[in-house]
């Protein structure tokens, strides 16, 4: 059976259907954007186009949202600086196109289909913090000190040139010594340096954030590759230096944010994960690997608990995270008032945080953008308390939706690309062990399925061998037998 596109193409559609997302833009969207063109620069904005601006993202991302740039100080302290597209530029409050993203509120990303959040005219090109173009941005800026001690910060608008498009993987290579430095680096004088000083800076911020109790946690989420048309293969994708230094300078820009609205008095959207509800479950869990944890729930206790997982057993490690993850909660979105006290971000170890560094492609982020030009500006807050809880409710149920999609596509590709090997024997490890069911994940590819036949006595983390009985592209089922 060949693993047609259209297949996937077509349960991608659905599945957006079916949770609650438009896949389609309404015509008046459509309209709307093929009538801009990219906005002029203004007065109040600063011209930063000189500094050595580069992004770094997926080889094939075209939709990009941000660009960073870091200057040593004469104090010894860096200067980091994180620009972000100045969506609402192009996009205005009450128009189509903010329409249909307030009602899909995030893009979908399927292996069949990328369902951007805004028409692609305007993410991939007018908005994109392209390579060679001049872009407005939002610019937060933070100084750092050597120790990853954020000495202040503010936020500025600016005008942004991107100097060199870079992807992750041949920049983590390079930073490792594994590889060459990227061409797209090396034909831009500084730009070697600029890497080595941003990661320099991005490794200082994440251990003061893992000293305080942020999570390391590591889930397999394998990507589709696609051919022709055809599911190819299911590839892991491995956290890497590039990925981790982007990571840690956005977390460290979406702190800074929330703490000028806060500074301005301005009310925010935040993103938090409450303190776990079901931490008696975490403590149970962490007593089966001999580790004690306190009864009340502790980050750093649970932090240095899963360092030490990791290094004992990393074959198992990213089942056990997966088992954190649910664990926890999902994140939401809160609106919070000016001078209220955040609930904070569990998992990420940081009090203030709101998404502010991908407004192409979610929703709270572009709120964000609004509320922070207002109060760039000393203009009144675009949103009142009420509408931006509604809009924060929205955007935790379309976010899960939309996890959801993304989840059912990747389970029907993995079936699709395991169709023509029933009767296959793969080593696996099994993953969930309970009255509804036993699962196991494949180690080659990296696919989980049920084990319908043989599967007494199994429990989580024990390694199995399995055959393949039978799929189910359509709902995305890959049955074993042991």
């Amino acid at each position: 059976m060949a693993h047609r596109h259209a297949d996937l193409h077509a349960i991608a559609w659905r599945a957006m259907l079916a949770y609650g997302l438009e896949p389609a833009f309404p015509p008046a969207a459509l309209a709307e954007v093929a009538t801009m063109h990219a906005p002029a620069s203004d007065a109040v904005v600063a011209d930063q186009r000189a500094l050595l601006w580069f992004s770094i993202d997926n080889d094939d991302s075209r939709d990009l949202d941000q660009l960073t740039v870091a200057e040593r100080l004469p104090s010894g302290a860096v200067r980091l600086q994180v620009a972000i597209a100045d969506v609402d530029a192009l996009v205005a409050v009450g128009s189509a196109v903010d329409g249909h993203a307030r009602r899909n509120t995030t893009s979908v990303y399927t292996a069949a289909q990328i369902f951007p959040m805004l028409p692609e005219r305007l993410s991939t090109d007018l908005t994109s913090l392209s390579d060679g173009e001049d872009r407005l941005a939002v610019i937060t800026e933070l100084d750092v000190d050597d120790a990853g001690t954020v000495l202040r910060s503010t936020v500025l608008r600016g005008l942004v040139h991107n100097h060199a498009k870079l992807a992750y993987d041949s920049v983590a290579a390079w930073l490792d010594g594994t590889g060459t430095l990227p061409e797209a680096a090396a034909r831009v004088t500084g730009i070697d340096a600029q890497l080595r000083l941003q990661d320099g800076v991005a490794q200082a911020l994440r251990q003061v954030r893992h000293e305080h109790g942020a999570l390391d946690l590591e889930t397999i989420e394998p990507k589709v590759e696609m051919q022709d048309g055809k599911v190819v293969a299911l590839r892991p994708v491995a956290k890497n230096r590039a990925r981790m230094l982007i990571e840690d300078v956005m977390i460290a820009a979406n702190s800074a944010t929330a703490h000028f609205l806060a500074e301005k008095k301005f009310p925010s959207v935040r993103r938090v994960i409450r303190s776990p509800r079901r931490w008696d479950r975490l403590v149970a869990l962490a007593a089966t690997f001999g580790t004690e944890l306190p009864a009340a729930p502790d980050a750093p206790a649970l932090e240095s608990f899963l360092v030490a997982r990791r290094l004992a057993d990393p074959l198992r490690f990213p089942d056990l995270s997966l088992t954190v993850v649910k664990l926890l909660g999902a994140g939401e979105y809160v609106a919070e008032a000016p001078g209220a006290t955040s609930e904070g971000h569990f998992g990420l170890a940081v009090r203030d945080y709101v998404h502010s560094t991908a407004p192409n492609r979610r929703y709270p982020d572009l709120v964000t953008q609004r509320l922070l030009k207002a109060a760039i500006t000393g203009t009144p807050s675009p949103y009142g308390l009420a509408e931006l809880q509604d809009i924060a409710t929205r955007c935790t149920v379309q976010e899960n939706a939309a996890d959801k999609v993304e989840r059912q596509v990747r389970k029907s590709a993995a079936a699709l690309l395991l169709s023509s090997r029933i009767g296959a024997h793969f080593d696996a490890i099994v993953t969930g062990a309970s009255a509804k069911g036993t699962w196991a994940r494949a180690l080659h590819p990296p696919v989980e399925g049920r084990i319908v036949h043989g599967f007494e006595g199994l429990d989580v983390g024990d390694r199995v061998g399995v055959k393949l009985a039978s799929v189910d592209v359509d709902r995305g089922f890959i049955d074993f037998v042991r």
